[in-house]
């Protein structure tokens, strides 16, 4: 009788763990897609505020450490880069206050292929392809881009910007869903 009561008690607490990690699954992945929408929010916020050249609102996004990065192509074919909010803060400080914009330089920008990778609760890495308008609206540039992201005192903020334009190919606003799913079939090729 006493091993009967052994096997059903321990059946007993293995079926009781086994229900428990079911529902922690589905809270971390409710957890997830609730972190994934604050890090999009972030990201979206950023560049929304930059290229409307809104400083305070732009700076509001980063973390603001001696280990913050920023990286980027230009149209010339050369690449600027940061280090250090410092570094950023002055540089890109000067940019928007020396190229103001009435309206945002890309008033359209599209996302396609997000990719996260989260590393514990705190830090994220993203990948994904992005479509940049024109201020016409008219014409799009593809970019690829990575951002390293830091939860700090409960919220989530850049610590790196990878941006890599291609500034070669003009995307014409109709051909941007084939330009898209393009994109989508050639992951990982250089050109789309």
């Amino acid at each position: 009788m006493k091993t009967f009561a052994l096997i059903f008690t321990s059946l007993f607490l293995f079926m009781s763990c086994g229900n428990n990690n079911s529902h922690d699954i589905e809270s971390n992945e409710a957890n997830s897609e609730k972190e994934k929408l604050a890090i999009r929010t972030v990201i979206e916020n950023e560049t929304e505020s930059f290229f409307g050249r809104d400083y305070e609102a732009w700076k509001a996004n980063y973390a603001q450490t001696d280990y913050a990065f920023q990286a980027w192509s230009n149209n010339d074919g050369t690449f600027d880069s940061n280090v250090g909010w410092e570094d950023i803060n002055k540089q890109i400080g000067k940019y928007i206050e020396d190229n103001p914009e009435p309206l945002s330089s890309h008033p359209i920008v599209e996302r396609k292929n997000m990719k996260y990778k989260f590393y514990g609760d705190n830090v994220a890495y993203l990948t994904w392809d992005q479509f940049n308008s024109d201020q016409d609206e008219k014409n799009f540039h593809h970019s690829k881009e990575v951002r390293l992201m830091e939860k700090i005192e409960g919220k989530w903020k850049i610590v790196c910007v990878s941006a890599f334009w291609d500034y070669k190919t003009l995307i014409p606003a109709d051909k941007l869903p084939m330009i898209q799913k393009i994109a989508n079939e050639s992951r990982g090729k250089n050109k789309i």
